[in-house]
C-alpha cells in the first residue's frame, strides 16, 4: 500500500495547549487589532500561520546546548563553534552574528552601498528594501517573468533573468551596482527557489563586471531541497553538499537563523572578503555589540550552531517539505487559487481570485487574512500592496501578487492542523463574495504591515 503522508521524523517530548476562541471573542479582537493579524494576542490565537520566523520547535540537542552557554563578554566558545558551523556547512570564511536576519542587513547596507547606487534582487523583500533604499539605494526587481504569475508551473520561479540584470548594468554602470541580492528560496514569489544553473550564470556575469553576489540565504535548505528534486545532476546528493555549491556562488550571506537554523532567535552576516569583514565588525559593535557575539547570547550561538547541523538531515527536510505541500494539494483539490508550485515554508493563497470582486485599492489580501482568523481563529499575513509599500513619491506600490501567506512553523504542527486549517479556508471560500474590503486609518512610514490598521469599509 503506498503511505500518503511521510511521517514526522521525531517524537514530541513537550507539549504546548491551544485553545479555540468563539467567533464573538475573534470579532472583538480583530477589531481591536485594526484588522492586522500582527496586532493580535497570541492568547487568541488557535493555529499561528503568521510566520515561521522564530517560532520553530528546538530539539532537544539544541536545548542541551543552552545549557552550555559562555556568556563571555569576548571571545565565546559558542561563537567558535557558530563559526564552524557556518564554515562547513556554508563554506564563507567569516561570520558576524547579529540579532536577526535584518541586523545584517543593516550592516551590509551600510558598508557596500552608496547613495544613488542600485541593487537588483530576484524579487524584493520588506526589510532588505527598507536597509537597501536607507542607505541610498535604488532597488530593481530581476525575476524572471513567470515569478509574478502565481499559476505559472516553473519549476525555479526564483531564477534570476540574465537580461534584465544585463539590462540594468547597461543602463546604470557596473560601479553603481555594489552587488545582486539572491535570495533563496523567494519568499514574496510563494517560496520559489533558484536552481543551481542559474546561480552559475548569475554568478559569472556579476563577477565579468565586478560585482558582489550576496545571498539571502533564509530559507536556503528549503532551496538545496528543491534543487536535489528538481534538478538533473542533484538526485543522489546530500542537501549539505548542494548547500555548499549553492553559495560557492556567492560572496557573502545574510542570514536569519529563525527560519533554516531552526532557532528563536539570531543572524549573522557571512562573508568570504576579509576588507568588508573588518567594516562589518566595526559596524557590529555600534549596532548589536562584539564581533564574537553580535546581538545574541552565547546560548543563542550554541543552539543556532547546532540548528545549523540539524537542518541538513534530509529526512527532516523532506517532512518540512512534505508537509507545506499536503496543505497546498488539499486547497488545490477544493478549487482555492494558490500559488503553484507550493513553495517551500508555505501556502499562499491568491487574494485577486480569491477575492475578485475586491479591487487591490480596498486591500484584498489585508481582508482576507482578517477574515480567515474571524472565521476559524487561523492566523496568516498579508504578502501584497500593504507589505510592497510605497514609492518615493508617496504612491502605492502595486505588486502583482496580491497574497495571503500561510506559513508553516518548522516542528509544530501535524497533518491534522493542516486538515484544519484547509477546511477553514475552504469554508471561506465557498462563502468569498459576502466579505468586503477595508480602508487604512494608520499608517507607519516605514514597513507598514506590522502596525498598520485598518477597518471595514460601508457596506
Amino acid at each position: 500500500m503506498e503511505r500518503k503522508l511521510i511521517a514526522e521524523p521525531f517524537k514530541i517530548k513537550v507539549v504546548e495547549p491551544i485553545t479555540m476562541t468563539s467567533r464573538s471573542q475573534r470579532e472583538h479582537a480583530m477589531e481591536a487589532a485594526g484588522y492586522n493579524t500582527f496586532l493580535l494576542n497570541s492568547r487568541d490565537v488557535y493555529i499561528d500561520l503568521l510566520t515561521d520566523s522564530g517560532t520553530s520547535a528546538m530539539s532537544d540537542n539544541q536545548w542541551a546546548g543552552m545549557m552550555l552557554g559562555d556568556e563571555a563578554y569576548a571571545g565565546s566558545a559558542n561563537f567558535h563553534h557558530l563559526e564552524t558551523a557556518v564554515r562547513e556547512i556554508y563554506g564563507f570564511n567569516y561570520v558576524v552574528p547579529t540579532h536577526q536576519g535584518r541586523g545584517a542587513e543593516n550592516i551590509l547596507s551600510r558598508i557596500a552601498i552608496k547613495p544613488g547606487d542600485w541593487v537588483p534582487g530576484n524579487m524584493y523583500f520588506t526589510t532588505t528594501r527598507a536597509h537597501q533604499e536607507l542607505a541610498g539605494a535604488n532597488f530593481a526587481d530581476v525575476i524572471i517573468d513567470e515569478a509574478h504569475d502565481p499559476q505559472a508551473a516553473h519549476p525555479f520561479k526564483g531564477n534570476v533573468d540574465l537580461n534584465k540584470f544585463q539590462e540594468l548594468i547597461d543602463r546604470v554602470g557596473a560601479g553603481k551596482i555594489p552587488y545582486i541580492c539572491v535570495a533563496v528560496t523567494v519568499n514574496l514569489a510563494g517560496g520559489q527557489p533558484v536552481s543551481m544553473e542559474n546561480l552559475r550564470e548569475v554568478s559569472a556575469m556579476a563577477r565579468n563586471h565586478g560585482i558582489k553576489v550576496m545571498f539571502d540565504a533564509t530559507r536556503c535548505v528549503e532551496n538545496a531541497y528543491f534543487i536535489r528534486e528538481r534538478e538533473d545532476g542533484y538526485q543522489n546528493k546530500p542537501i549539505a553538499e548542494i548547500l555548499k555549491e549553492m553559495f560557492s556562488y556567492g560572496d557573502g550571506a545574510t542570514m536569519s537563523g529563525k527560519k533554516d537554523c531552526l532557532v528563536n532567535i539570531g543572524g549573522f552576516l557571512a562573508l568570504n572578503d576579509a576588507e568588508l569583514y573588518q567594516k562589518a565588525t566595526q559596524l557590529v559593535v555600534l549596532f548589536e555589540g562584539m564581533p564574537s557575539y553580535g546581538g545574541l547570547a552565547g546560548r543563542d550561538m550554541e543552539a543556532m550552531a547546532r540548528g545549523i547541523y540539524e537542518s541538513v538531515d534530509y529526512y527532516y527536510i523532506q517532512h518540512r517539505i512534505e508537509q507545506v505541500r499536503y496543505l497546498g494539494g488539499e486547497l488545490a483539490k477544493a478549487g482555492v487559487p494558490i500559488v503553484e508550485p507550493v513553495g517551500g515554508h508555505a501556502v499562499f493563497l491568491d487574494a485577486r481570485q480569491f477575492l475578485p470582486h475586491i479591487p487591490q485599492e480596498q486591500f484584498p489580501a489585508q481582508t482576507l487574512a482578517a477574515q480567515l482568523y474571524i472565521e476559524s481563529g487561523v492566523r496568516s499575513m498579508e504578502r501584497g500592496i500593504v507589505s510592497a509599500g510605497r514609492d518615493k513619491n508617496g504612491k502605492h506600490y502595486l505588486p502583482k501578487l496580491e497574497l495571503v501567506r500561510l506559513t508553516i512553523p518548522r516542528r509544530v504542527y501535524t497533518y491534522a492542523h493542516m486538515d484544519v486549517v484547509a477546511e477553514a479556508v475552504i469554508a471561506l471560500f465557498e462563502q468569498r463574495h459576502l466579505i468586503k474590503g477595508l480602508e487604512m486609518v494608520y499608517e507607519p512610514p516605514v514597513l507598514r504591515f506590522f502596525t498598520a490598521r485598518f477597518r471595514p469599509l460601508a457596506q
